[in-house]
């Protein structure tokens, strides 16, 4: 999974102020299953040990990355800190 641009840092806390299209950034199904997996190992580290990792995901602008504990994992959500959440179909790759 290779990004196509160098993805721009933010915080956490300014990802609840973005907005987020419906469509699916990666395009292959071997893709979105590693995602799949990556995400619930993220979960499970967050969760147990507090590890942070990054995210690399696509708002309406651009290619963002954000380092932080993922709480939670949803059928369509990756949730943060004090519920801020990342539509899945949005992320690129997962950093652990």
């Amino acid at each position: 999974m290779d990004t196509i641009k160098k993805p721009e840092s933010i915080d956490k806390e300014k990802v609840g102020e973005l907005h987020f299209p419906e469509t699916e950034v990666l395009l292959s199904n071997d893709d979105i299953q590693r995602r799949t997996y990556e995400l619930e190992r993220a979960s499970q580290l967050g969760n147990g040990d507090h590890v942070k990792i990054k995210i690399i995901f696509e708002d309406t602008e651009n290619i963002k990355q954000v380092e932080t504990t993922v709480w939670a994992v949803t059928k369509e959500r990756v949730v943060l800190k004090h519920g801020v959440t990342i539509p899945i179909k949005r992320i690129h790759e997962i950093r652990l």
